[in-house]
């Protein structure tokens, strides 16, 4: 099976640089499996898990809340908002990011695009929390 590089980076540190057989992305639209030779794409990236499968097999998973992915056919680039290691994940940090949400959803002080935009997000946090509870 071929392989590609990808590349895992959020604001605060690089998370993984490897030569990989596939990676499965929380795109916007759905989920995506990325492979070698995968056609030219940009795309959003909901809260959700990055589920990586290194070239020699092993399989690794992240935590993402957001951010966009460029893939060319020779490799990907994963850019998050935020990401963490399954592993290393705080439950507390989720349950802020949800009442953060549901805070700022309370103000009422937006139009009505942004609270769109809003009610999407608390939607997509409240259904990775459940993800993450069942891991």
């Amino acid at each position: 099976m071929a392989d590609f590089n990808f590349e895992l980076v959020s604001p605060e540190r690089l998370l993984l640089s490897e030569r990989v057989s596939e990676v499965v992305i929380p795109a916007t639209e759905g989920e995506m499996t990325v492979m070698a030779n995968h056609a030219p794409t940009m795309t959003t990236i909901k809260p959700g898990i990055v589920t990586v499968k290194a070239a020699d097999g092993k399989v690794t998973r992240y935590v993402v809340f957001g951010g966009f992915a460029d893939i060319l056919p020779t490799g990907c680039t994963l850019l998050a908002e935020s990401a963490v290691p399954v592993s290393e994940l705080d439950r507390s940090a989720i349950d802020k990011r949800i009442e953060a949400t549901k805070a700022e959803l309370a103000e009422g002080s937006h139009g009505d695009e942004y609270k769109t935009r809003l009610e999407q997000f608390l939607a997509e946090l409240t259904q990775l929390n459940g993800i993450v509870v069942a891991a």
